[in-house]
């Protein structure tokens, strides 16, 4: 029997994604029509919607390991129901629910991953459903200063669950981008600017971390230039501890960048690199090249980690961060060392900054290569641990970010409004070697990137109706 062609994917196929989409959703904001951006385009491409579902189509190794994880995870069974708030509280002194949001994105998200790669469309009703549901009834996120937090992580994450269905014809585009732009967005972009009243260098890195992923997320969600600007110019100059410079203050010597919060503990530097990887892997889908930036300073922070979280040794500088309240109390705090690490500890955030180094880019990581493996095959939220740090990361590594290795390589440019072109002459990027995955991601972000990416969808829906 063959299967009827989906609308989303018919309108993925005639290139129409920013300015369909958000009409599928109801409304055609200015700059969705103008198509400001690629849409899917956050950690997910059409082209890597469609490598996914060929390569667990041929059973292929390790993405079909990968698969085999999303699909026992609870969150990614169709049955889901969502339970939205209206205010959702993270943080002492008040009744804490947040668990509730994060259970029901990583469930949407995960519903919408799956139902790309096995061509069910139940699983991106699932999505669907539940994040109507939140965008219908959620009003502001409360509590102490942890809702920054929360506005942060799950912005981030609400975003890339919602592009992977922002073209589906029951998805209210419109509402949930007003949603995600005045409940998270504002207050992400408000943390970046004041930092809850304190001064700058109070909150560790992987506080401005999750505001930028927020802000980036919701600016690429909402085809908003000026947001993704703002998201940009923060991760290169940024004066909070998030920008790249500050997060990885020390180059040494053997080619490792130090990781700021080494010296604090082993589970929030992971968060800082998995949310670092995060960033810079939407910017590069929109032909924006951070990882590249400042001669690859994630990779050398990145293996940095890599290491230490092994159990290797790592060279660490003793640095002291001023505390306080702006005109307020202030107090400092003095790291000599870096911090006990267990080998055994993972987190899935290994895997999209090991390919994109080592496959992309054909660069030498080999402690990303190792850690990698050493994780894989990576799940997802619910598969590490029932708290809230176990769902900080969207994870599915292993089948989302696993690639064949480069043939020609493509180098978005590093300019927040251009599209991604070919380059050379960079120590980090130019045409090179690299996949004919990075060539649709080219595509993408230039624009005909939704005729490529929906010519995969249709691919992948013709292959599944037979």
């Amino acid at each position: 029997m063959i299967r009827q062609i989906s609308r989303r994917s018919l309108l993925k196929a005639t290139g129409a994604t920013a300015g369909a989409a958000a009409v599928a959703g109801g409304t055609a904001t200015p700059a969705a029509a103008a198509g400001a951006y690629a849409h899917p385009g956050l950690l997910h491409t059409g082209s890597d919607l469609g490598r996914m579902a060929e390569k667990v189509g041929k059973g292929a190794t390790p993405q079909t390991a990968g698969f085999a994880r999303l699909t026992a995870n609870r969150h990614s069974q169709s049955a889901w129901t969502a339970n939205p708030q209206a205010t959702v509280h993270r943080g002492a002194g008040s009744p804490q629910n947040y668990a509730i949001l994060y259970n029901d994105i990583h469930a949407a998200y995960q519903n919408a991953l799956r139902g790309h790669v096995s061509g069910d469309d139940v699983h991106l009703d699932t999505a669907v459903e539940i994040l109507n549901a939140w965008s219908g009834k959620l009003t502001g996120l409360a509590g102490s200063a942890d809702r920054f937090l929360a506005a942060g992580l799950y912005g981030y994450q609400f975003a890339n669950a919602a592009e992977l269905v922002r073209d589906h014809p029951d998805f209210d585009l419109a509402r949930f981008q007003e949603m995600l732009s005045t409940v998270f967005g504002s207050l992400s972009d408000d943390f970046l600017v004041r930092h809850n009243g304190a001064v700058v260098s109070n909150y560790w890195t992987n506080w401005d971390l999750t505001a930028m992923a927020c802000v980036l997320a919701t600016g690429l969600f909402c085809d908003d230039r000026a947001q993704v600007a703002r998201a940009v110019d923060y991760f290169k100059h940024g004066e909070g501890l998030g920008s790249v410079q500050n997060a990885i203050p020390v180059l040494h010597d053997d080619g490792l960048g130090e990781w700021l919060e080494a010296g604090r503990d082993q589970g929030h530097a992971l968060l800082g690199v998995g949310l670092m990887g995060t960033f810079c892997e939407m910017a590069w889908n929109q032909g924006i090249d951070l990882y590249g930036h400042d001669d690859s300073r994630f990779l050398k922070g990145a293996q940095y980690v890599a290491k230490w979280a092994m159990g290797g040794e790592v060279p660490f500088t003793a640095g002291t961060r001023e505390k306080g309240a702006v005109n307020g109390w202030s107090g400092s705090e003095t790291v000599t060392e870096a911090a006990p690490v267990d080998p055994a500890m993972t987190r899935p955030v290994w895997a999209m900054i090991a390919n994109h180094y080592t496959r992309r880019r054909d660069q030498d990581a080999s402690y990303l290569t190792r850690i990698a493996a050493r994780s894989g095959p990576e799940g997802g939220g619910g598969d590490y641990g029932p708290n809230s740090g176990g769902y900080d990361q969207l994870g599915f590594g292993t089948l989302a970010f696993t690639r064949d290795r480069a043939v020609v390589r493509v180098t978005p440019s590093a300019s927040p409004s251009g599209g991604a072109r070919p380059q050379g002459g960079s120590s980090t990027g130019g045409l090179a070697a690299t996949g004919s995955d990075d060539l649709l991601g080219w595509a993408a972000a230039t624009g005909i990137g939704a005729l490529a990416g929906g010519l995969l969808l249709l691919r992948r829906r013709g292959r599944s109706a037979e």
